[in-house]
């Protein structure tokens, strides 16, 4: 509202051309919603009443809602951006795509380049007579960036190599509807997302300055940020890695289930778990599948593969039968990630046979370099990290398995070591001096699975079905648990696990 003043006889007496009434934030900001409005009505008419005067007016324009509502189907075949190429040259293809950034030339010509699943294509528009309009060309020029448009046109191969586009080769635009319209203003610009952090240092020493979108900003707004390539990439191998440890599994004799996600009692015995009512009964979420698994195994289900999506991160798990020796499971591990060598984009010091080390001598190998560890303790991230480095040195591979941990750092289903009880039949593998897989021998002797859950503190009652499971008898199982963002954020050699999570929630986000 304006702000009056105290003496309204005092303005009846000012001199004309005086300053106008200051108007508050508030109405300031309504004023200019309203001039704002009042310009998008001018253009939209203005727009509407060169179309009406456009005998092309029907090849271009927005498609509205009414005819989006799933009518009829067209008959008409779309045509992947990623797939067309020269082998489509002169022929007439019919694309859908975000536009990534337009550019006019003048009045008669005009660029769109259009983005699909990480594929470009560069349209052009020119001024023909009965093909292309000026308003056409002025149309599909002004469209926002990461609007959606239906572009039909020719393909035709340039001479020249097309530095700006995936695809080396062009669409000389004829239709170009668009279906779906972007602010004109986002929070950032795709472009300057997808820029790397060498290219901007390389700018700045230059004396360029380039927008630089922060890791917080990305994932503020992280539906934008996944349209980058390179978070279109990290999908597509995270897609891959799941889907190659799947069919390698499947090959193997393995079959998927889908175990609960909710449990009376804490799966793993730590205080540190959700808990929550279920309709007056108090429960918990389940950390992990690992008594569920282990309790199909004792149904007769020899091999398990579990998918799982539980604490907000993405585990993929195996449960197995094993006729003799844990090392099975580790074999398993070893045959299992020997696939990963066929992503050429990062080298890998990776062997044929993957090194196997006891943690003794991991421990040994830290003293002599001068780290300090428990014996008995687990090895703290610092500590993984150097001995990635000591081994890498030694034995020349990124990719090896520690193995029969100390009994005192493994869960209570953990089987002990037979020698000596101060270890365990466990293991762990480091890919890049990190931790991805966690795997052991499970205890199926029902007595000691007691035992093991009163010295740890767990409730009986808790786990009383579980335990249930073994005293009908229980073949001897092993399994491991691999993290899938970790082993995508190692492989691509990432610095940050939340560029392998479509929606990472950590302790201090829950939101997109």
């Amino acid at each position: 509202m304006s702000l009056q003043p105290e003496n309204n006889s005092k303005v009846a007496e000012e001199e004309e051309g005086a300053t106008p009434p200051t108007l508050s934030k508030k109405a300031a900001k309504k004023e200019a919603m309203k001039l704002e409005k009042l310009k998008h009505q001018q253009e939209a008419a203005a727009a509407a009443a060169s179309r009406e005067a456009d005998p092309l007016s029907e090849n271009y324009g927005e498609v509205s809602l009414q005819d989006m509502q799933s009518k009829p189907v067209s008959g008409r075949i779309w045509t992947e951006i990623g797939s067309v190429n020269e082998s489509f040259k002169d022929k007439t293809v019919l694309v859908r795509g975000r536009i990534q950034t337009t550019r006019p030339v003048g009045k008669n010509i005009g660029f769109v380049v259009l983005r699909d699943g990480g594929f470009t294509i560069q349209c052009v528009l020119t001024v023909a007579e009965n093909l292309i309009s000026r308003q056409m060309v002025k149309f599909a020029t002004s469209l926002t960036s990461e609007s959606f448009v239906d572009i039909e046109g020719i393909v035709s191969v340039p001479d020249a190599p097309i530095k700006g586009a995936t695809q080396q080769v062009e669409l000389q635009v004829r239709i170009i509807h668009c279906t779906s319209k972007a602010l004109p203003k986002l929070p950032f610009n795709i472009v300057d997302a997808a820029r790397s952090e060498p290219d901007i240092e390389k700018a700045l020493q230059a004396g360029e300055q380039l927008a630089h979108v922060t890791q917080d900003t990305r994932l503020n707004f992280r539906v934008l940020d996944i349209r980058t390539p390179a978070n279109q990439g990290i999908i597509s191998i995270q897609s891959q890695v799941e889907e190659k440890f799947r069919q390698y599994l499947l090959s193997k004799g393995f079959r998927g289930i889908h175990t609960p996600k909710l449990l009376a009692g804490s799966s793993e015995g730590g205080a540190s778990v959700f808990r929550l009512d279920y309709k007056g009964r108090p429960v918990c979420l389940a950390q992990s599948q690992q008594l569920h698994k282990q309790m199909v195994i004792c149904g007769d289900c020899k091999r398990r593969l579990h998918p799982r999506h539980l604490c907000e991160f993405t585990g993929l798990d195996v449960e197995m039968v094993i006729n003799e020796h844990y090392s099975e499971v580790m074999d398993l591990v070893d045959c299992l990630f020997a696939i990963r060598k066929q992503y050429p984009f990062e080298p890998l010091k990776y062997p044929r046979k993957t090194l196997r080390l006891t943690y003794e001598e991991g421990v040994q190998m830290l003293k002599e370099a001068g780290v300090e560890v428990q014996p008995l303790g687990d090895l703290n991230t610092e500590a993984e990290r150097k001995l990635g480095k000591l081994v890498l040195e030694k034995y020349g591979t990124e990719f090896y398995i520690l193995y029969q941990y100390p009994f005192a750092v493994r869960p209570f289903y953990t089987m002990p070591c037979y020698d000596n009880p101060e270890y365990s039949n466990s293991f762990d593998v480091f890919f890049r001096g990190e931790e991805i897989i966690s795997g052991a021998q499970r205890v199926h002797d029902p007595e000691l699975l007691i035992s093991r859950a009163q010295s740890c503190g767990i409730n009986l009652k808790s786990i009383e079905k579980y335990i249930d499971a073994f005293r009908y008898g229980a073949p001897l199982h092993g399994g491991f648990g691999v993290g899938l963002e970790r082993v995508v954020m190692l492989f691509c050699a990432l610095n940050n696990i939340r560029k392998t999570s479509v929606f990472p929630h950590d302790l201090k986000r829950l939101e997109p």
